[in-house]
């Protein structure tokens, strides 16, 4: 009984490592812009597929062992998906910023970039499911009825990095500073000279990157690609960040791993039919005790 439960929770950690990593993205965007990117899931299937490509590349034409292709498809793959984050920023959200647009349309907006990376991929790269190619040599490790592997301990060890990187970035750095900032009084930080809109392409461009490196570790844990990849982990990591707290970065990671749990837990116990279903009710009886989410706190608007 304690080795299954031990597994069980080995196993949440990992699932919800993925969902912490884009659940950061989420409430990094909201916290600064009170803006929910949806199409914050689809980043993270083209950071797949950007790791895809990029190790495939690296290992033959370049010809270096997969560890050494990993070192380097992790920071080319964080670089190039912030890289796509930020141009949907500048092309879709900026000129409807501009304009004062109702928060709506922006939404709206949103939706509308996840369905083009969807489809664009579709149309691109065609149907055809992709293999994603071992990086690393994967070892089963079995200690007391207890099985994982290397790369799933690595997974949840380089969620949890990534968390205290980012809440160092946030809570310790100039830029940070103007994040929380926007995210207190966006009116006022212009007057004290904060460059509002650089402070808003390094928010997108940190929460691409991670919506790449979890697209990275999710692609070697699972290594089948496919255009749509992103779009239930997407809207799944969007709740866990509202049961988190969605504003703060430590509600959404730790929802993350909530949710996970919750998941796991599900499958354990029930047929996986079930996992969504159960899921979500639990979480809905969460927001429905908690509005404002495990770490959120309810704003109040003076008139």
């Amino acid at each position: 009984m304690l080795a299954t439960t031990i597994q069980n929770i080995i196993n949440a950690l990992q699932w919800g490592s993925f969902y912490a990593l884009i659940a950061l993205g989420y409430t990094m965007v909201y916290g600064v812009l009170t803006l929910i990117n949806f199409a914050h899931g689809d980043i993270f299937m083209v950071g797949a597929y950007i790791a895809f490509f990029v190790a495939t590349f690296i290992l033959s034409q370049l010809g270096l062992p997969g560890w050494a292709a990993l070192a380097m498809t992790i920071p080319l793959t964080m670089i190039l998906t912030s890289i796509v984050g930020v141009s949907l920023e500048r092309i879709a959200y900026r000129p409807l910023r501009r304009k004062g647009a109702h928060r709506l349309y922006v939404v709206i907006t949103a939706l509308m970039c996840g369905l083009i990376l969807e489809h664009g991929n579709l149309a691109f790269l065609g149907a055809s499911r992709k293999a994603f190619p071992a990086l690393i040599t994967e070892h089963v490790y079995t200690i007391g009825g207890v099985t994982f592997t290397n790369l799933k301990v690595a997974v949840i060890i380089t969620a949890i990095l990534s968390f205290f990187i980012l809440h160092w970035i946030v809570t310790r750095t100039k830029v940070g500073m103007a994040m929380r900032a926007i995210s207190y009084d966006k009116f006022a930080v212009p007057l004290m000279g904060i460059p509002i809109d650089s402070i808003i392409v390094i928010t997108f461009a940190l929460g691409s990157a991670f919506a790449g490196l979890a697209g990275i570790l999710f692609a070697m844990s699972y290594p089948v690609l496919e255009p749509y990849m992103g779009a239930l982990i997407g809207w799944k990591a969007f709740i866990a960040a509202v049961v988190g707290g969605i504003g703060d970065i430590r509600g959404a990671f730790l929802g993350g791993f909530l949710l996970g749990a919750v998941e796991i837990m599900v499958v354990a116990f029930f047929p996986s039919t079930y996992r969504d279903l159960i899921s979500f009710s639990v979480l809905l009886v969460i927001l429905s005790l908690k509005p404002t989410g495990l770490f959120g706190i309810a704003k109040t608007t003076k008139i």
